[in-house]
């Protein structure tokens, strides 16, 4: 099974589960979709997946920083749009198990979940 952890290289949420994956021997990649970008293709599957209310990082300065007509009225389409014209809206990590994906980092979630 292919890994593949996507976030942001210096976010410390992506530090504590990259660590968590390292301390547990995990092997996986790293997908930085703030320097690499990421397709819209693969964020409309994550959100068909998983929820883009889930996938959409409202607590970060990027979405606070917003004007309001842009928080406003959000539908899945306008937060695709802004998390591919601002990734780090993205919330982070998102874990890819192929098959499955786990958003956002929980030890315990990953202890139940990663192989």
């Amino acid at each position: 099974m292919s890994i593949t952890i996507y976030g942001i290289k210096n976010c410390d949420t992506m530090k504590k589960a990259r660590t968590w994956l390292d301390g547990h021997g995990v092997a996986y990649s790293f997908h930085d979709y703030k320097a690499e970008g990421i397709e819209r293709a693969r964020l409309v599957k994550w959100a068909k997946e998983v929820g883009w209310e889930t996938l959409l990082n409202r607590a970060g300065t990027t979405f606070r920083k917003l004007d309001d007509a842009d928080k406003d009225k959000l539908t899945e389409t306008k937060a695709i749009a802004l998390m591919l014209a601002q990734p780090s809206m993205i919330k982070r990590p998102v874990l890819d198990l192929g098959g499955k994906l786990l958003v956002g980092f929980k030890p315990e979630i990953y202890a139940k979940t990663v192989k």
